[in-house]
C-alpha cells in the first residue's frame, strides 16, 4: 500500500508540473498601460531580457532627433484595441494578458530573419505558446491602411493570408517548424475567414528538445520591398513540459506493473 501512496503522489506531482508555464512577462515590471522596447543608443543597441529561463532578444536603435525604432522583442501591458496604426503598435488586439496584465509583442521584419528569437541555456521541451496579433496589424488586416491592403480585398474574395512560423534549434541542428495563421483568408466560404482576436494556443511539442525559437513572418501582401503586412504578433504563456512529464510515464509504467502483479493468481 505504501508503494500505491508514493506512486500515486508522484503522478499528481508530475501531472501538476507537467506542463509549466515557464515564460509568462509576469516577472518583468511595468507601470499601467506602458511597455519596455529597448533602450535606444546611436548604431542600435542590442540586449537581452529574460522571461522565466526564456531569454527574448532586442535591438534598438537612436537615429537622433528624437527618432528611435527596435526590433526582436518587447513586453508590455497595453489594452487598446480600437487606435489603429503605427502608434499603437505594442497593444494586443485580445484586449490584456492571458490571465494577468503583461505578455510579449514581437516586431519582425523580413529584411532581418533572425530578429525575433529567444533562447534557453538548455534543451528544453516546448508544450505550447499562446498567440494573437497585434491591435496595429489586426486592424490593418480589416480595414486596410496606407501601406497594406484590406484582407479578402473589396470583393472579399482575395485569398489573403499571414503566416508566423516558429522553427526550433538545437545547436546548429533544425529541430521542425510550426506554421501558425494569424489571419487566413483563403476558404471558398467566406464565412470562414478569419483574423485572430483571442489569445490561441498553439502546440509547439513536435519541435523537440531546443536551445532556441526564431520567429518569421510572411503575408500574401508582399510587394518589391517586402511585406505590407505590419509584421508583429504578440505570445503569452510560453509553456514547457519538463522532467515531470517523464516522471509521469516512470510513475504510471510502475503502477500499472505493481497492479498487474497484485492481480496475478497465486
Amino acid at each position: 500500500m505504501k508503494y500505491i501512496k508514493f506512486l500515486t503522489s508522484l503522478l499528481v506531482i508530475a501531472t501538476a508540473t507537467a506542463h509549466a508555464s515557464i515564460s509568462t512577462f509576469d516577472d518583468l515590471a511595468l507601470a499601467p498601460n506602458s511597455f519596455f522596447a529597448g533602450i535606444p543608443l546611436p548604431g542600435g543597441n542590442t540586449t537581452q531580457f529574460t522571461s522565466g529561463p526564456a531569454g527574448y532578444y532586442n535591438l534598438a536603435t537612436d537615429f537622433g532627433g528624437g527618432s528611435t525604432a527596435w526590433e526582436g522583442w518587447a513586453y508590455s501591458n497595453r489594452t487598446d484595441t480600437t487606435t489603429p496604426g503605427f502608434m499603437n503598435q505594442y497593444s494586443a488586439i485580445a484586449g490584456s494578458g492571458l490571465a494577468s496584465a503583461n505578455y510579449g509583442v514581437s516586431y519582425a521584419p523580413d529584411y532581418n530573419p533572425n530578429a525575433s528569437r529567444l533562447t534557453f541555456t538548455s534543451g528544453t521541451l516546448l508544450s505550447q505558446a499562446f498567440l494573437t496579433n497585434t491591435t496595429y496589424t489586426a486592424l490593418s488586416m480589416q480595414a486596410g491602411d496606407s501601406f497594406a491592403k484590406k484582407f479578402g480585398g473589396v470583393s472579399g474574395n482575395d485569398p489573403d493570408w499571414f503566416k508566423l512560423t516558429i522553427t526550433g534549434k538545437n545547436g546548429a541542428a533544425t529541430t521542425g517548424a510550426v506554421d501558425f495563421y494569424l489571419a487566413d483568408f483563403r476558404f471558398a466560404d467566406n464565412s470562414l475567414d478569419y483574423i485572430v482576436s483571442p489569445w490561441t494556443a498553439v502546440d509547439l511539442s513536435g519541435l523537440g528538445a531546443v536551445n532556441e525559437l526564431v520567429f518569421t513572418l510572411s503575408s500574401s501582401d508582399t510587394a518589391a520591398f517586402g511585406m505590407n503586412t505590419p509584421a508583429y504578433f504578440a505570445m503569452e504563456n510560453l509553456t514547457a513540459v519538463p522532467i515531470p512529464g517523464a516522471l509521469w510515464l516512470m510513475a504510471s509504467g510502475l503502477l500499472a506493473l505493481f497492479a498487474g502483479r497484485r492481480r496475478a493468481p497465486t
